[in-house]
């Protein structure tokens, strides 16, 4: 596992969006605490700007920032609104997650199987932080991460298959159970758009024994878990929410570039884009979390967003194909909850004409949704993994109103 420095995996359930969509509206206010929670921090950024200067109503984030000290979003752990590049609100709450989790800590059940280690989602040592940095667990976030990889290497030309190529084909099929012409047929762009065909049901709560994904978690060869999963559609057809789709791709990475894709994401994306403090899980067989285990700070996540905002360009440098950023955002399947899909992108219709918000989710509160018409990025992290919560509709709603016209000075990220 690699530990670098800089400013995280399940599918989320639906209200969460209402912080972020929240915070779109007008950035710029001093946030009251939480309850129970230490005054909240601006985090130090060069690049602060006041909201009104760029277009940004400050009213609609003094009430979310109300909301969130009464509660009413409860754990949420940092909020960051960006426009033109520039930052304009950028806020973290403290909580003590040693004793809001305490007992589940220490009792054995589907998000804590092991009790011990990292993949207890209560030990207050892994999460929602790695280990007391400000390195916050993204979840599902990963896995738009582990997309954003992906291309960057079809671009450099290190991941030379074409998305048509089977999975299988990276695989010994006689090591492998359910094989039936379905399986032969799944290929890397199913896995990429949740629509491998597996029999997979992650729509069931995280704490459900029977969550499959959950039972991956809990076994120790997670690649062989998956590849083994009994057929339920045709590949292509249907949406599945699948993080062991995604963690496929880690293995297959590898076959495919010869190279570990965390190494990857290091030196292709994160350098360039100056992601210095970072941490990515691993399973217990060493393949690394694509799924859900990568740890980033906000700021860092932002980056992300502006990167795709600018057409895959970072600096002057282009970093992925104009091609591949098209195909990523462009809604393969309908999700549901009002989102469409792409790779590894959720995609939010939403304003008259429709347009499209693009955003990477992740269990407990990770989002990262950038609205590309206003130039307008939102993060927001939180650890409310007994209580899901989607705040994208609300954003969408309650501050999209406060974000006006605006000619951005320069292009986003660089």
């Amino acid at each position: 596992m690699q530990k670098r420095s800089l400013r995280q995996h399940k599918r989320p359930s639906a209200p969460w969006s209402l912080v972020l969509f929240a915070a779109l509206a007008g950035p710029g206010v001093v946030a009251a605490a939480p309850t129970g929670a230490a005054d909240p921090v601006r985090a130090a950024d060069p690049l602060r700007a006041a909201p009104e200067a760029l277009g940004v109503d400050t009213a609609p984030l003094t009430a979310l920032d109300a909301d969130i000290a009464s509660a009413k979003f409860p754990l949420v752990d940092s909020l960051l609104v960006m426009r033109c590049g520039e930052v304009v609100f950028d806020r973290r709450y403290p909580h003590d997650y040693a004793a809001t989790y305490g007992k589940e800590a220490h009792t054995k059940g589907p998000l804590n199987a092991r009790l011990t280690g990292r993949y207890n989602y209560f030990d207050p040592a892994w999460h929602p932080y790695y280990h007391g940095t400000d390195e916050h667990t993204m979840q599902s976030v990963s896995k738009t991460v582990t997309s954003a990889t992906i291309g960057i290497a079809m671009t450099r030309g290190d991941f030379k298959a074409p998305l048509s190529t089977p999975v299988l084909h990276y695989f010994d099929e006689s090591k492998v159970k359910n094989v039936d012409a379905r399986k032969r047929r799944m290929t890397l762009r199913d896995l990429l758009t949740m629509t491998s065909g597996f029999d997979w049901n992650e729509d069931l709560p995280y704490d459900d024994p029977a969550n499959p994904s959950d039972l991956m978690e809990a076994a120790d060869d997670w690649v062989q878990f998956v590849i083994d999963r009994p057929m339920k559609d045709e590949p292509g057809t249907v949406f599945a929410y699948s993080s062991g789709a995604t963690e496929l791709l880690a293995y297959i990475f590898k076959r495919e570039t010869g190279a570990d894709i965390e190494r990857y994401a290091h030196a292709h994306l994160f350098e360039p884009l100056g992601i210095h403090e970072y941490f990515w899980k691993r399973t217990p067989l060493g393949v690394v979390d694509t799924e859900g285990g990568l740890y980033l700070r906000a700021e860092d996540l932002a980056k992300i967003g502006l990167l795709y905002l600018n057409d895959g360009r970072w600096e002057g440098r282009r970093l992925m194909t104009s091609e591949w950023i098209k195909e990523s955002l462009t809604p393969r399947i309908d999700a549901g909850e009002g989102f469409k899909y792409g790779y590894q992108w959720w995609l939010l219709p939403h304003g008259e004409p429709a347009r499209l918000a693009w955003a990477a989710r992740g269990m407990g509160g990770q989002r990262l949704i950038v609205f590309p018409e206003e130039q307008l990025i939102v993060v927001s992290t939180a650890w409310h993994i007994l209580n899901e919560a989607s705040i994208e509709f609300d954003v969408v709603h309650r501050l999209l109103p406060g974000v006006h016209p605006h000619q951005c000075a320069r292009p986003s990220g660089g």
